[in-house]
């Protein structure tokens, strides 16, 4: 990850590492390395939302300090997680928010579906392998075996 990105596209400035690291040691003593490892999931991407990074510290802080401290941590950088949403899906002309609701069908049906991902770094390789265990659940579903 190269850059950071707080509220609009056109905020983006440039991730440091020792500036983030800085701001975590004044919650808990976080070694080095866990922060380097911690970061590594998201190494591979050009930009970041910071939200992710918020994510990461309280996941460190939780780990190497407190709970209180990382409570702390996430109230001083909350403004960055924006407004909460509702994720709404249509089925058959109707909007729902949970699955909670549906009956055995509809969550079969869901089930089943190809998830399109929004992020580009799955490769065709991981997409395809995700393909193929979509569609051993869907034969063990309905036909009653697993090929």
């Amino acid at each position: 990850m190269k850059n950071i990105v707080y509220f609009e596209p056109s905020d983006v400035e440039k991730f440091d590492v020792d500036r983030f690291e800085k701001s975590l040691k004044q919650y808990a003593n976080i070694p080095h390395e866990a922060v380097e490892e911690a970061l590594e999931d998201v190494e591979e991407y050009e930009t970041l939302h910071v939200s992710r990074l918020v994510k990461i510290g309280v996941g460190l802080i939780e780990e190497y300090g407190d709970d209180a401290s990382a409570q702390s941590y996430y109230d001083e950088h909350k403004q960055y997680f924006g407004e909460k949403f509702e994720r709404l899906r249509r089925i058959t002309g109707y909007l729902v928010g949970t699955l909670d609701r549906w009956n055995d069908g509809k969550r079969a049906e869901e089930s089943q579906r190809v998830k399109h991902s929004v992020n580009s770094s799955v490769d065709d390789l991981t997409r395809n392998a995700m393909l193929q265990d979509q569609m051993l659940a869907y034969n063990a579903a309905y036909a009653g075996k697993a090929e």
